[in-house]
């Protein structure tokens, strides 16, 4: 599938909170425990330092991603980012592209670090993705993410210089 990546808009509020929700509503990779409204949805995406939004060769929405700082003063030149996968087009390499992406815009914006803190480690395609990009991995915190059915799952922090 040939995805291309463009910012967020307005008009996208229906389409990205669906496939925002879709992740959080199956509990096994953000930490967010709540679904977005609309109006939340909105001021969460525009308050982002960019959101990005995957577009197939249709102009169809199958994808998302923020980005925006990790930490605040000294360690503000480190970036965080989230990706989210409409469930139907899942395995097409669309997460590389949005996270090719995102690397790019990092250094754009003046980020000179991109650090996932949490990626849970049953996420095999995720670890497999950043393994490809030359992430490195910063070890495993036990029992880091609490999934939805209640059970603890590790999370291994990453990070890779832009």
């Amino acid at each position: 599938m040939v995805v291309s990546i463009r910012g967020f808009k307005t008009d996208d509020i229906e389409e990205v909170i669906d496939i925002w929700n879709e992740v959080v509503d199956e509990g096994n990779a953000f930490p967010q425990k709540n679904t977005l409204l609309a109006l939340e949805g909105l001021e969460f995406f525009q308050s982002q330092s960019f959101t990005g939004v995957a577009v197939d060769e249709g102009g169809t929405i199958v994808g998302v991603y923020i980005l925006h700082p990790n930490n605040v003063g000294r360690c503000g030149h480190i970036c965080n980012a989230s990706y989210a996968i409409r469930s139907d087009v899942r395995g097409k390499q669309i997460g590389e592209v949005m996270v090719k992406h995102s690397m790019e815009k990092a250094k754009e914006l003046g980020f000179r670090i991109l650090q996932f803190n949490a990626v849970v480690s049953s996420n095999q395609a995720a670890l497999h993705l950043y393994e490809k990009l030359g992430f490195t991995k910063l070890g495993v915190i036990p029992g880091g993410f609490c999934k939805k059915d209640g059970t603890y799952e590790d999370i291994i922090p990453h990070y890779h210089l832009l």
